[in-house]
């Protein structure tokens, strides 16, 4: 990992007002099947999520595999249309926009994938694949385009003599370089990175993360940053919210949540994660039992069917998320 972090870097100063604000935000699938019974089953991929991102911060959002943070960033870009809710960005309402406003509004917010080679077309050079942002928003002329291609590639660590190359030319941190480079060709202001580094080695994933995190200084961005690996998000980000099965369990700042969790779900996680300090031993939490059905979630609080300290009010009422004195917001009974 790299030695610096975001709190030792000047950065963009973190502004008061939120640049996104999420409100009882929900995301329902609903599945194929159940035409005899007349009733399809539901995947409540998000369920009730709420929470605000000042300007030029980096929120990390973290969980199992299946716990809905991908769906969540989806909807923020609104690459996916939320089933209920509100999304204020810079204080516009945009969970109903279509058309031509929803249009207006993409240049402001960008994404990375996860995948850096899937995410590009085979067909496409460098060149292409960073210019097609400036081509469809017409922000550009033609002339011009070469120009601000290499320029936002020397940003990110290339250079010209990439232009013409193809994804199968490219290492997967050149390819990653590559997807980032594009998703600030339309100078953006919220950037949702959904497991940028996760594809790549160790090595690698240490240079692309320095190179997020002085962008991020450069360009006054703001990061919704997804991702499983506890250490990763404690590195890059200001405050951190724990996902299970669709909703927020945990959120607060990203030393606090990650070094002295409140959830017994956060601090199953970090117990599995390996400490930097080869003196430190974390005791093990052992979760019993398999993740529930995001189809059918336990009633209750959704954590308590693994849950090592759980009381029968568990079952019965789910807990609110309330804000400790340490200013840590967490939903558990028993926080």
């Amino acid at each position: 990992m790299p030695a610096t972090s975001p709190h030792d870097l000047a950065g963009p100063e973190v502004g008061t007002s939120p640049l996104l604000e999420v409100t009882d935000l929900v995301k329902h699938f609903r599945l194929p099947g159940g035409w005899l019974s007349g009733q399809r089953k539901v995947l409540r991929a998000v369920d009730g999520v709420s929470f605000e991102i000042p300007r030029g911060e980096v929120f990390g959002v973290v969980g199992e595999s299946g716990c809905g943070k991908s769906t969540l960033g989806r909807l923020l870009l609104r690459l996916l249309d939320p089933t209920s809710g509100t999304i204020r960005f810079d204080g516009t309402d945009i969970s109903q926009l279509s058309g031509r406003r929803l249009r207006d509004i993409r240049p402001r917010m960008q994404v990375v994938f996860q995948s850096p080679q899937s995410s590009m077309d085979p067909r496409f050079r460098v060149l292409d694949a960073v210019s097609q942002p400036l081509i469809t928003h017409d922000v550009v002329p033609r002339h011009q385009r070469r120009e601000r291609v290499v320029e936002l590639l020397t940003q990110v660590g290339l250079g010209e003599q990439h232009l013409d190359r193809f994804p199968h030319e490219l290492s997967g941190g050149q390819c990653q370089r590559v997807a980032v480079a594009r998703a600030l060709a339309l100078a953006p202001e919220l950037l949702v990175l959904d497991e940028p580094t996760s594809a790549l080695d160790v090595s690698v994933q240490a240079q692309t993360l320095e190179t997020l995190l002085d962008l991020r200084e450069q360009h006054a961005l703001t990061y919704v940053f997804i991702s499983h690996d506890l250490g990763v998000v404690e590195h890059v980000s200001d405050r951190v919210a724990v996902m299970y099965l669709g909703q927020v369990v945990e959120l607060g700042d990203a030393e606090q949540v990650l070094q002295y969790p409140h959830h017994p779900y956060t601090q199953a996680l970090l117990s599995a994660t390996p400490s930097p300090d080869p003196h430190q031993q974390r005791e093990r939490i052992v979760l019993e039992g398999t993740v529930p059905s995001a189809i059918d979630p336990p009633s209750g609080c959704r954590f308590h069917t693994r849950c090592p300290i759980a009381v029968p009010e568990c079952a019965t009422r789910a807990p609110e998320l309330r804000t400790l004195p340490d200013g840590s917001q967490v939903a558990c009974h028993l926080a």
